[in-house]
């Protein structure tokens, strides 16, 4: 892995999986990411907050804000010293922790670049998102990166950090982007120099002795202290995060369409932000054109057939969403030539005129004709025998 400098991405999690449409689609899991810090919101200057309890034994000294909410118990207040304000169930504790939440989601939602991990004892991590079930620290960790570089680690359980264990920063790298989303409770026991930011679903505990450079956040349980040093950092210049989720197709797969028929089907993808859609391979039936911008098929077919084409959603966060489709369009229907209706009776050229000519209605031409003749050859014979010289 490399380092992160700068607003370089750190790659996220998966947010959702990858829809499969028609024929042969394919398409990578989406990803979720963020390229900064986690915005922690009005939550930033507390080094201490709780929700059920704050409670402290001995002479702690907190560099920052204290807060507890939504209940009140805060105990040890002194002997603990408190560098900064104490917000003990007020609209400030409620609001900071109305951010937290936010806070913890977002970094619970990310995708690690290395995952599986349990103790941590004796790597060296350039920045990330790191994830375990149960993370433990027995020894040291060394986080390298720049002034701007940011690491995420996701306990799914609890984070145990242990006895003397110490988390060192070299390079230029800053407490002030180290975060540590845990899925239940934290521990971080006697005498441990313990570096980064705390977002516990429920406790954090910290031992005799045990000293922080970050901030101890608990949503829904305690915070406990015992002769501790909690500094939240300050002078942090990094802005906080964006959060980009790649994109996944979620539209249906366009449907069959007729030559000389208007057709239209909108390609949509889900993702932020907003997808531009462009034909990746194959190609779209004839007369049919891709709008990049609204994702909307449309115009007339021009040749039937089966076309097969493929679609890439794009929105600048890897990977890209390419969905294959298979387009049938049907030949235009052929229109029936009318029959032209017999003419009704009394009508002119109605078979009553061959009548008069001894040819019944609705005799065949050729028959009438026939008859005609036949007619006329039968009167010139009656006349010729009536009158020898016109025989």
């Amino acid at each position: 892995m490399s380092s992160l400098g700068g607003r370089t991405p750190v790659v996220a999690a998966t947010v959702l999986a990858a829809l499969i449409l028609l024929s042969s689609a394919s398409s990578a899991n989406a990803a979720t990411t963020i390229d900064g810090p986690i915005d922690l919101g009005t939550a930033t200057p507390f080094a201490v907050l709780g929700a059920s309890a704050v409670t402290n034994t001995g002479p702690s000294v907190l560099n920052g804000d204290v807060g507890l909410s939504p209940e009140t118990s805060v105990t040890g207040f002194p002997p603990a010293v408190v560098n900064g304000t104490l917000h003990q169930t007020d609209a400030v504790a409620a609001e900071a922790q109305a951010d937290l939440t936010t806070a913890y989601n977002v970094a619970a939602g990310l995708t690690p670049l290395q995952s599986g991990l349990g103790d941590l004892t004796g790597a060296s991590l350039t920045p990330g998102v790191y994830s375990g079930g149960e993370l433990a620290l027995t020894g040291a960790l060394t986080l390298s990166g720049t002034a701007e570089s940011v690491w995420i680690f996701q306990a799914a359980s609890t984070l145990t950090i242990g006895s003397g264990a110490i988390i060192t920063l070299v390079d230029g790298a800053s407490a002030c982007n180290v975060f540590w989303q845990v899925g239940s409770s934290a521990t971080i026991r006697t005498g441990a120099q313990f570096v980064g930011t705390v977002m516990a679903d429920v406790s954090v505990t910290a031992q005799t002795a045990a000293t922080v450079t970050g901030r101890l956040l608990a949503r829904t349980g305690a915070v406990t202290l015992d002769t501790n040093t909690i500094t939240a950092p300050t002078g942090c210049t990094t802005e906080p995060g964006t959060v980009r989720t790649s994109p996944t197709v979620t539209s249906a797969a366009p449907p069959s369409g007729v030559v000389g028929t208007d057709y239209s089907h909108t390609i949509t993808a889900s993702g932020t932000p907003s997808s531009t859609y462009t034909v990746g391979s194959g190609s779209l039936p004839p007369g049919l054109t891709l709008n990049e911008t609204t994702g909307v098929i449309s115009g007339q077919p021009t040749a039937p057939g089966t076309y097969t084409v493929t679609i890439v959603a794009t929105n600048g966060t890897q990977p890209d969403a390419t969905v294959a489709y298979e387009i049938a369009v049907a030949p235009a229907a052929i229109s029936e030539v009318p029959a032209v209706p017999a003419p009704e009776s009394g009508e002119a050229g109605s078979g009553d005129q061959l009548a008069e000519s001894g040819v019944e209605p609705g005799a065949t031409p050729l028959v009438a004709f026939l008859a005609l003749v036949a007619g006329g050859l039968m009167i010139a014979t009656s006349r010729a025998r009536r009158s020898p010289s016109a025989a």
